[in-house]
């Protein structure tokens, strides 16, 4: 348990081929040139990498291709949240053998849970893993989230060592903040939020835009680490093109467009999500054309 949690870490899209299979030559480029970026880790499977649209054998094959690809050089962190908790629990233990070196674990969805009922599913899966795990709440996709108080309570089990915070709420990752120890880090899972994140004292970002744009969210961090605050700025509002076009389609299409238009490797989103219409294309090109494409 010795990995901290801390700076850019990508939230990866899952590269797909035209006909939604997984695309494994494009996931492996992918995972270059974002360490070539110098992201500080890697997070697979989460909500913009599609894990609702996978089955459990993609999901391994992608931790797979990524621990494989990323040859050591930043830690592979893989989502394995599911509503079920014993589900969690395998999962957890099969990705462990896939060489994963964390996990993130989305709160249960769907099935409205209580804290009581949140608190034993997390402190359950702690317990029956070695792995470092690390909250992830997005409430306006699971209708769930997780009360201060809460985090608090599952902050102090060992091997849960950090929250990743979807919400967009600045007072309630400040309050996160305040539970921040060196074995508990609090990332911000809202892109548009980052640099204000790490001038309140977070550990960093899981930021699903550095699939599109590496450069502009590491100059964040570079030049806030640089003591650059201007610059800083400068980089995060870069991001708010991308950040507003999010809303011209269903999750993560918007994403895997603009990755794919500025070099990435992307392919389509899953089935049912659909190709963005020719209107809402356009104002996507607009939208991203001021950014640096990915040689």
């Amino acid at each position: 348990m010795s990995l901290h949690f801390k700076g850019i870490v990508p939230a990866l899209i899952t590269p797909l081929t035209p006909d939604e299979e997984i695309d494994e030559a494009g996931l492996r480029t992918l995972v270059d040139r974002l360490i070539e970026a110098g992201v500080h880790g890697l997070f697979v499977l989460g909500t913009n990498g599609e894990f609702i649209s996978l089955s459990e054998a993609e999901k391994l094959r992608v931790a797979r291709i990524a621990v494989d690809q990323a040859r050591g050089r930043v830690p592979v962190i893989a989502g394995t949240g599911a509503y079920a908790t014993r589900e969690v629990i395998a999962l957890n233990s099969k990705m462990q053998d896939q060489g994963i070196e964390a996990v993130s674990v989305i709160t249960p969805y769907f099935n409205g849970a209580t804290q009581a009922e949140l608190f034993k599913h997390y402190d359950s899966i702690a317990r029956a893993t070695s792995l470092p795990v690390m909250l992830y709440t997005i409430p306006a996709k699971t209708g769930v989230q997780l009360n201060i108080d809460t985090v608090r309570r599952l902050s102090e089990i060992p091997n849960i060592r950090g929250i990743k915070d979807s919400g967009g709420d600045f007072d309630r990752l400040l309050q996160l903040i305040n539970l921040k120890r060196e074995d508990f880090a609090v990332f911000t899972g809202t892109d548009s939020m980052i640099l204000w994140t790490l001038m309140a004292g977070g550990d960093g970002a899981v930021a699903a835009t550095t699939n599109a744009v590496p450069s502009v969210v590491m100059s964040i961090w570079n030049n806030f680490h640089k003591g650059d605050i201007a610059a800083a700025r400068q980089a995060q509002e870069a991001l708010r093109p991308l950040r507003d076009a999010f809303a011209l389609g269903t999750l993560p299409v918007v994403l895997k467009t603009a990755a794919g238009l500025l070099g990435m490797p992307a392919g389509p989103a899953r089935s049912p999500v659909l190709p963005l219409d020719e209107a809402a294309l356009d104002k996507l090109k607009k939208a991203i054309a001021a950014y640096p494409r990915v040689a």
